[in-house]
């Protein structure tokens, strides 16, 4: 299924919450082009199905993935890895290396690019000035029912506004009660000390810890001068978005999922649900010309937050739902802007492991080691939330709902990060990542096995 509407330049690696098995996933593409250019690109999409998802759990089925074991076609072999001439960072993009692998598991060779220094030949600190931005969304429409056999949302007009800056006294508790700043300081922006297994790897941001994890066994006595940091992280004041009523609905009844096909529990609401293409483009169009004076540019990396909101495609087709982030790019014709958005969860409609930060860690990782969603691997699939066949470098797809143990920082709140893919897990042979791990906390212990075929 295809849908128009979205960034022509846009490669989205959409963030999804995968019931208790693969069948449980659906997958839909879409396409797009801007009015400044005709050409377009596909752009994978996935989300679950909501009825699958409440069908797993009034069977008494775990709705987080269990570990996934793949024979190693290659456990003896290196996939390996070249220095190709560093990407130029004149100041005006972000600082980024790139590499080509010659990849055990078939074989060919594969070029990419990833926000840092180069690991194998300069390992030293690169710091991305970053931007969490706000997203205070007015909306319109207040859902109703739905169509149990359709899916199709019916709506009553009604004025809710969801506000990430703003108290929350209903879905959290004072004192981190201000979504915003809750997330402003969690691990993923602060130092936090992380061991994976036994190894201690540091004091330091989440994402930071898992590339030091990533190329453990290549940095060896220079990982103390290896760092991607998220330094400095401002949050910028909340950017109003005035949803159209076909665009977004609020969710305002915390029952609203339990009648049949669903039967799940209450939520805390309000629950938002946007179209996907239209906040992508509306963020593009209108959001990051302006943000151009706070000092959101190609050097730097703005967070666009969601708080309890959920991207849909199209918004009035519940079964559609959800989408929980991407990371993407814009800026054209002019210099590639990356950037991601990624929703905030405090109504727990899907559990723990996708409240808080989780979502936020699975789309930092991925554009960190994935900038411009365009690395490509030898195809992979059957875990995460891929059912079928993947074929880029994205380290938070494998692992979609499977957090590592909970972060408490110094404010008192326990934080969600999802677990995230080694380079080795995608590449195979032996692996470079701490403890011979494919993974950080060790939930792949082989890399992905024999490319999957694309049927």
């Amino acid at each position: 299924m295809t849908r128009t509407g979205i960034a022509a330049n846009m490669i989205a690696a959409a963030v999804l919450l995968s019931a208790a098995t693969s069948g449980d996933i659906r997958a839909q593409g879409a396409t797009g082009a801007t009015s400044s250019s005709t050409s377009s690109k596909s752009v994978p999409t996935t989300f679950i199905s909501l009825v699958e998802f409440a069908k797993a759990k009034r069977a008494g089925g775990r709705v987080s993935l269990q570990p996934l074991t793949i024979p190693s076609l290659s456990s003896a072999g290196e996939s390996q890895v070249t220095a190709d001439e560093a990407v130029l960072s004149s100041g005006n993009t972000l600082p980024l290396w790139s590499f080509n692998v010659r990849a055990a598991r078939d074989g060919h060779h594969h070029r990419g690019v990833m926000v840092g220094t180069n690991p194998f030949t300069s390992p030293g600190t690169s710091k991305i000035p970053t931007q969490i931005v706000p997203l205070v969304l007015h909306l319109h429409s207040v859902a109703v029912s739905f169509d149990p056999n359709t899916g199709i949302i019916t709506t009553t007009p009604g004025e809710v506004t969801v506000d990430p800056t703003d108290a929350d006294n209903s879905c959290m508790s004072a004192p981190n009660n201000v979504p915003a700043t809750v997330l402003s300081e969690s691990p993923l922006f602060n130092p936090a000390s992380f061991t994976f297994g036994s190894t201690n790897l540091g004091t330091t941001q989440y994402v930071d810890a898992f590339q030091r994890a990533n190329f453990y066994r290549v940095l060896g006595a220079d990982i103390a001068n290896y760092h991607v940091l998220l330094d400095p992280v401002n949050t910028l004041r909340g950017v109003e978005i005035n949803v159209p009523a076909a665009e977004g609905i609020a969710i305002t009844d915390p029952g609203f999922l339990s009648p049949a096909p669903f039967g799940l529990p209450p939520f805390c609401a309000p629950l938002g649900l946007i179209d996907f293409a239209w906040l992508d483009f509306y963020l593009n169009d209108r959001v990051l010309p302006d943000l151009a004076e706070q000092g959101v540019n190609a050097t730097t990396l703005p967070i666009f937050m969601l708080y309890s909101t959920w991207e849909t495609e199209p918004v009035n087709q519940i079964f559609s739902c959800c989408i929980g982030g991407y990371h993407s790019f814009g800026g054209f014709p002019g210099q590639a802007q990356t950037y991601s958005v990624a929703n905030f969860d405090s109504t727990g409609v899907f559990g723990p492991s996708a409240t808080d930060t989780a979502i936020v860690s699975h789309e930092v990782g991925e554009w960190v080691n994935d900038p411009f969603g365009n690395n490509l691997v030898p195809p992979w699939g059957g875990t995460g939330q891929v059912p079928g066949c993947q074929a880029n470098l994205e380290v938070g797809d494998p692992l979609t709902r499977i957090n590592i143990p909970p972060v408490t920082m110094n404010n008192g709140f326990t934080y969600g990060l999802q677990e995230l893919a080694f380079f080795s897990w995608f590449f195979g042979g032996k692996s470079i990542g701490v403890n011979g791990w494919y993974s950080n906390n060790g939930t792949f212990t082989t890399d992905a096995g024999a490319p999957c075929t694309y049927q």
